[in-house]
């Protein structure tokens, strides 16, 4: 999947720094997440399966 096969409805973590250095932000697609660094736009993006994403997600929040 390339960059233009995403669409441009990113959406900011609300753990994102103020300063906007700390960012993160996801899309949902149809079969995915997909989560780039806001800094780097056009840099590498992880697509994760929905429930991969879940376990993904869980993990970071567990620490």
């Amino acid at each position: 999947m390339s960059a233009s096969d995403l669409p441009s409805l990113w959406r900011k973590s609300s753990y994102s720094g103020a300063s906007g250095d700390n960012c993160v932000e996801v899309v949902g697609l149809p079969a995915a997440i997909a989560v780039r660094d806001s800094k780097a736009p056009e840099g590498p993006k992880l697509v994760f399966g929905r429930a991969a994403f879940s376990v993904f997600a869980r993990g970071l929040r567990d620490g």
